[in-house]
């Protein structure tokens, strides 16, 4: 994944930048509460409220994919959720050496239950429904979705929203991605549907289906670093989508991490990260789904 540092020549990306971003966004519906007090979100006052005391577990699916973490490893600081975390953890009081990370499916992260983890980062996206089994964080993203297909499919050329409608797709089960296929684009055969974003990729590279939707970031390093020939026919205008870190249902350590991601956007860490790890997705042509 490209990481493209801003220079004097692009200042007014970088405004448009901090227009796009979550940084003017709170999150609706069931998220975690805000108005924690700086007293009560101090790392010793925290404690009680962790998973495990004294570090803080942050959980992620496998393989974990750039521009969101590198090199499949999320300790390492780099990639724009990895680095995200860690920004929160400093927050909350933690050292780069109290965050300790842990594998949880993400389709397994919005079951219902007690979780292993303090939170889950992994572009899980909020919404009403995943809302009533566990609590989201504020926005530390806002998501558009995008297309990608090979270069040679008639859907690389021919993509207005009526020809939409006349593709095979597939997605990864569980996610809005699926869920934006079936409600926004509303193709005449239902998309197929895999357990894992690697097997959708292995059915578009073996045509079993014409494209697949994934957020843009996820969309551009696939084509660019993953499947040869293939390329972001696209992206499709924001429905509100945003990315929540994830807790288990009514974890008060929420409203801590919500004061956390507050200071991040209004210090301007947040649009930094998102100029490291995110500026070229702004060059990305829009479609009507």
């Amino acid at each position: 994944m490209r990481k493209i540092i801003l220079t004097s020549v692009a200042a007014a990306a970088a405004l448009a930048l901090a227009a796009c971003s979550s940084i003017g966004s709170s999150g609706s519906g069931s998220t975690g509460s805000a108005s924690a007090s700086a007293a009560s979100c101090t790392n010793s006052a925290i404690q009680h409220d962790l998973y495990k005391k004294g570090d803080l577990t942050v959980a992620t699916d496998q393989p974990a994919y750039p521009p969101w973490f590198e090199n499949n490893d999320p300790s390492n600081g780099n990639g724009y959720e990895s680095a995200v975390a860690y920004a929160i953890a400093r927050q909350l009081g933690f050292t780069k050496a109290q965050v300790h990370w842990a594998y949880e499916p993400f389709d397994a992260s919005y079951a219902p239950g007690p979780k292993k983890f303090d939170f889950d980062i992994n572009e899980i996206s909020y919404t009403p429904q995943r809302a009533r089994a566990v609590t989201f964080s504020s926005s530390y993203y806002d998501v558009q979705q995008a297309l990608v297909a090979l270069k040679n499919s008639p859907i690389a050329s021919q993509h207005t929203p009526a020809e939409l409608k006349n593709y095979v797709y597939g997605d990864q089960i569980g996610t809005t991605s699926l869920a934006f296929i079936t409600s926004q684009i509303q193709p005449s055969a239902q998309p197929k549907v895999f357990n894992t974003l690697n097997d959708v990729k292995e059915a578009l590279q073996t045509h079993q289906i014409a494209a697949l939707v994934t957020d843009t970031p996820t969309a551009q390093y696939i084509s660019s670093s993953e499947i040869p020939n293939s390329v972001m026919v696209a992206q499709f205008p924001s429905t509100g989508e945003h990315y929540g870190l994830l807790f288990s249902l009514g974890n008060p350590l929420v409203s801590c991490v919500n004061r956390a991601i507050a200071t991040l956007k209004s210090d301007g860490t947040l649009a930094a990260l998102q100029k490291q790890y995110l500026q070229i997705y702004l060059t990305v042509p829009t479609i009507k789904p």
